[in-house]
């Protein structure tokens, strides 16, 4: 699952390889049309998105994890949220949903078309970072990072969106307790990186010389350490050095995720990640038996109504707004 061959470009797959400790990135760039009524497409049906298993709004039912995190970057559009703990949550326009799945929950992924008189693109980016064996098992835990709260490192070159890892003297948000990038130690950063056309915008180097740093670019050709790596590609490096990433006539615009590896073996089928194949079969047995919760919603394709802003409300009720 994991790839290897350090320095050396590679093309994106879908969805993107992950490096240890991430499993992949599955990146959504939607060409939403103007929405309905209902917040679907109606009978509109242009190129260039999908409804994936949505059946009146684009998005995905209430499905189950286990053994791992979500972390759910959204810069454009929006997604409502529910949940077997009982959760919900509308986010997008900057925001970013961190889920730690632990030892199971099932939650729902709607992409609500807002807009009734243009467009509605979405471009989300949805990280699974795998959890360490003591984690595996851990209570599951829902946290959302707004995009007003999130910090911005800033240079003549671009800036950085800081979702985890320190760089420079900008402090990220708290990840979950449980989270393998809760202890510094591991050296887990998740940087959303702009440089500006004609500039070139230099990272520091990781903590620890275990690190391993990929850079996902995804708008732009750019050169990363001197080499070309183009829009679609991707560049892994192991080791602790700077980063370089420069443009040319347009911008660019890439994802960065580094951390120490955790090293365990990975059991992945579907939407459970475990350490063996026992544990693997023991997700899918306690899923049949207790549903992680039961669903807690009137359909497994919850939406809110068109005029509900962005909100979280967590499972003990508690509701947080930007």
């Amino acid at each position: 699952m994991y790839m290897t061959a350090p320095h050396v470009p590679f093309r994106l797959t879908t969805p993107w390889q992950g490096t240890d400790p991430f499993l992949f990135t599955a990146f959504h760039d939607d060409a939403f049309p103007a929405g309905d009524a209902d917040m679907g497409p109606g009978d509109t049906r242009p190129d260039g998105w999908r409804m994936y298993h949505g059946q009146r709004i684009p998005g995905f039912p209430a499905h189950p994890h286990r053994g791992f995190e979500t972390i759910t970057l959204v810069t454009s559009g929006h997604v409502d949220h529910t949940d077997s703990l009982g959760a919900a949550a509308r986010y997008g326009q900057g925001d970013t949903q961190w889920l730690t799945t632990g030892r199971g929950v099932a939650h729902s992924e709607m992409f609500p078309l807002l807009n009734e008189d243009s467009p509605n693109p979405l471009e989300l980016f949805q990280i699974w970072l795998n959890l360490p064996p003591e984690s595996k098992t851990a209570a599951p835990e829902f946290t959302m990072q707004w995009a007003e709260d999130i910090p911005v490192h800033t240079t003549d070159g671009g800036s950085v969106r800081v979702i985890a890892g320190a760089l420079g003297d900008v402090t990220p948000l708290d990840p979950p307790v449980n989270s393998w990038a809760a202890d510094p130690g591991n050296d887990v950063a998740v940087w959303l990186i702009d440089v500006a056309a004609g500039q070139s915008l230099t990272l520091p180097p990781t903590r620890t010389d275990g690190t391993r740093r990929t850079v996902y670019v995804f708008d732009g050709d750019a050169v990363v350490d001197g080499q070309a790596v183009a829009e679609g590609w991707g560049y892994q490096q192991v080791g602790r050095e700077q980063t370089s990433l420069s443009a040319g006539a347009q911008p660019v615009r890439a994802l960065l995720l580094q951390g120490v590896p955790i090293g365990a073996p990975v059991y992945q089928h579907g939407p459970f990640v475990a350490n063996s194949h026992a544990e693997l079969q023991q997700a899918f047995t306690d899923y049949q038996e207790t549903r992680f919760g039961g669903w807690p919603w009137p359909t497994t394709e919850e939406v809110f109504p068109r005029e509900q802003g962005r909100f979280a409300r967590l499972p003990d009720g508690t509701e947080l707004r930007p």
